[in-house]
């Protein structure tokens, strides 16, 4: 294998940087001016409830077709398309209208769900020997640019007089990741390999323990994290708070997911350590959400931190699906079965909570209901972190599925 030159793994690592900036800042950007969109563009509670759960489904959907579209256009086209389609929802989002805010989200957040399930491969392709270190570079600026867009997106708002002119704006922060990343595609293409990498199904993956527990640990985290990062400044205003102190406490609950992130990931990597940073994680979260519901609204900080360090809880996962598999292809198969079916199912989470709390007129029923998958997250923290069985114990797998599985116990020893 041709050794990659030094230019191309700096540009690498810039638009890893770049990329993870924008890959929660229209989340979050959104969420924090979802009351004030609201109220300027007129839609009602069935559509406050949909937009939160757009991103989620658009990761289920358009996240299932990445395999695919990778085989079709080669990795870094397919990851250069996705942030195109990620910068035209963004901007589009700019247009003070209610269907062009839900035209504008599905559009992103497709473009966002084929990033997601792609760069694990990416990171595995370019930096196979520091794939825990690349991932948390990725997860921590993602957080990072989260966090900085919460804090000022309802300044920005402010000055633009509008809140649909501040959601779009963040479409110039994706601009700016294509041209990062666009000289990885260059390269890419005028160096495309004559054989093209061979087919790895993801969906038998789910017969298979290391698929299922995989799936289902990505799943429980990512309906917590979409509820929280949905709803979280929504329920702070609505609790009292302006919405620029809801925005700083959603900036603070981000801020402290960077450096948790990185602790995590630090005592995860070391030997069996990793089901200690999954309680560590877990445990902060379900303690985040008991806060949210008993504690009063002066307590917010406390509650932002909680919850912070709970979402975590995300790069301990992604360094998981990093190391799986053998192939990109492999990595690729189980990042879709994981993020596909997982999405879709965190839906729940999202759309659930503005549902519940439409319905009640409180966020109380919301709050207990997700107690009960925080604390189900401590089970299946415990459970996904086990010590791999010997190979003589497993099920006869097809030879590929097999080095996913034994890929991912190898990580986790």
């Amino acid at each position: 294998m041709a050794r990659t030159p030094r230019g191309v793994i700096i540009a690498g690592v810039v638009a890893i940087v770049l990329i993870g900036l924008n890959l929660r800042a229209g989340i979050t950007g959104a969420a924090a001016l979802l009351h004030d969109l609201q109220q300027v563009l007129g839609y009602g509670s069935l559509i406050a409830a949909i937009i939160p759960s757009v991103p989620t489904l658009c990761f289920a959907v358009a996240g299932a077709a990445t395999s695919w579209l990778t085989r079709v256009l080669g990795l870094e086209k397919a990851i250069l398309l996705s942030l195109l389609l990620l910068a035209a929802g963004l901007l589009l989002r700019g247009v003070p209208s209610t269907g062009m805010l839900l035209a504008g989200t599905i559009v992103g957040m497709s473009g966002l769900a084929i990033c997601n399930v792609a760069m694990p491969s990416f990171i595995r392709v370019y930096f196979a020997h520091r794939t825990s270190l690349m991932t948390a570079l990725y997860t921590v600026t993602m957080t990072t640019g989260a966090t900085v867009v919460a804090v000022l997106i309802v300044p920005v708002a402010q000055q633009l007089g509008s809140p649909s002119a501040g959601v779009g704006a963040i479409g110039f922060l994706a601009i700016g990741a294509c041209l990062g990343f666009l000289p990885i595609a260059l390269h890419a293409h005028r160096n495309a390999p004559a054989v093209k990498a061979g087919r790895v199904s993801p969906w038998p993956l789910l017969r298979t323990r290391t698929g299922v527990m995989i799936t289902l640990g990505f799943t429980v985290q990512a309906l917590l994290a979409y509820a929280v990062l949905s709803w979280f400044p929504y329920m702070l205003v609505t609790l009292g708070l302006s919405a620029s102190e809801g925005g700083l406490m959603f900036g603070l609950m981000q801020l402290v997911s960077v450096p948790a992130g990185m602790v995590l990931v630090g005592i995860g990597s070391r030997p069996r350590m990793q089901r200690t940073a999954f309680y560590l994680a877990t445990v902060t979260m379900a303690a985040g959400v008991a806060a949210m519901l008993v504690l009063p609204v002066s307590w917010a900080p406390l509650t932002a931190v909680l919850l912070g360090f709970g979402l975590g809880i995300f790069p301990l996962v992604m360094v998981m699906v990093s190391r799986s598999g053998r192939t990109t292809a492999e990595t690729t198969a189980l990042s879709t079965v994981a993020q596909s079916a997982g999405y879709l199912l965190a839906t729940l989470g999202p759309f659930g909570m503005g549902l519940l709390h439409s319905a009640t007129g409180s966020w109380t029923l919301p709050l207990i209901l997700l107690l009960a998958v925080a604390l189900g997250q401590i089970a299946v923290g415990h459970l996904l972190t086990a010590r791999p069985e010997l190979p003589k114990s497993r099920a006869k797998l097809p030879g590929e599925q097999r080095s996913v599985g034994s890929s991912i116990g190898e990580a986790q020893s």
